[in-house]
């Protein structure tokens, strides 16, 4: 745990050095700006050494350390953990070039610091994986934190917008069965938390368009999206719901249960174009972007389509 909280920190102490150069910027006094990347660098080593920790305790600490080795889970769970690397470094990368924006670096430089910020969150997050005995490294889970990062970075330095973005929603499973919830709390975890990232039945991830960004000739309203949204169901295990034990018993089986892919349509908001002046709320609408709230959608999963009222 400490080696990965040290090579975490020098990630951020390399890119403030990097940002100490003062021709890569700057729309504020050198003074402000320095005072400013100090406070960011300071408060960026607070949460990450704390998401660390925290990461540690909830997903890795119950499983023993093992060597270093690598492992291809590309056919587990039907890809939904793929999507969650990809939400999740496009996510740190948004909001680690903001950050860097409000020091006062120029947007191109922020960009791609916060583009490499979230590759770097990720990529230790794989190491861990390497050493849990549960997982390993997977070239998979690399490979999505990258398309995650560049996507965020592709359309800031192309069209100065997120004309596209990736977005998450999630809704507690209740499997309606006495064994199916004890197989689930068994599998991921019994807290809200533990279920939102690990239950990935109960996960969907959107890439959400935003309307008159894509199509200018659209009269649509500036906050309206559209969003093309997966999820999955009936995952009981990482790759088929059959489990047996070292002896070769077969201690649960429910290969009855279908898993399926669930396609969904729907509308969205872009909240990051809902006009307001109170720079209170912009914050709090800048946050609330990473996540698809309830709407009726269309979907499409065993071969039909339906409407459904709401879809979280």
């Amino acid at each position: 745990m400490k080696l990965f909280s040290c090579i975490l920190i020098g990630c951020i102490i390399s890119m403030a050095t990097v940002a100490q150069d003062s021709s890569r910027l700057i729309s504020l006094p050198q003074k402000e700006y320095r005072r400013r990347v100090k406070i960011l660098v300071t408060s960026n080593l607070a949460l990450s050494a704390g998401s660390m920790e925290a990461l540690y305790n909830t997903w890795y600490k119950d499983y023993p350390s093992s060597s270093f080795h690598f492992f291809n889970d590309n056919a587990e769970w039907l890809n939904m953990d793929k999507y969650g690397h990809m939400w999740t470094a496009y996510q740190i990368s948004r909001l680690a070039a903001s950050s860097w924006k409000w020091t006062g670096l120029s947007h191109k430089h922020s960009t791609w610091i916060g583009g490499i910020s979230g590759v770097a969150y990720q990529t230790i997050i794989e190491t861990f994986d390497g050493f849990s005995s549960a997982w390993g490294w997977s070239w998979g889970d690399f490979t999505a934190n990258v398309l995650g990062s560049s996507l965020y970075v592709s359309q800031e330095l192309g069209w100065q917008q997120q004309k596209v973005q990736i977005k998450f929603s999630f809704h507690r499973n209740d499997y309606s069965n006495y064994g199916l919830n004890n197989r689930a709390d068994s599998l991921f975890g019994h807290s809200f938390l533990t279920r939102m990232l690990k239950d990935y039945n109960a996960q969907t991830y959107w890439l959400s368009g935003n309307l008159r960004s894509l199509i200018p000739s659209l009269s649509f309203p500036r906050w309206l999206n559209i969003a093309i949204g997966q999820g999955a169901a009936g995952m009981f295990g990482g790759s088929e719901n059959l489990t047996k034990d070292a002896a070769g018993n077969i201690t649960f089986n429910r290969t009855d249960i279908p898993r399926y892919r669930r396609w969904f349509l729907a509308p969205d908001i872009d909240l990051a174009k809902v006009p307001t002046k109170n720079k209170i709320l912009k914050k709090l609408f800048f946050a609330l972007n990473s996540f698809k709230f309830p709407t009726p959608a269309l979907e499409l999963s065993q071969g039909k389509l339906q409407w459904q009222w709401i879809v979280f």
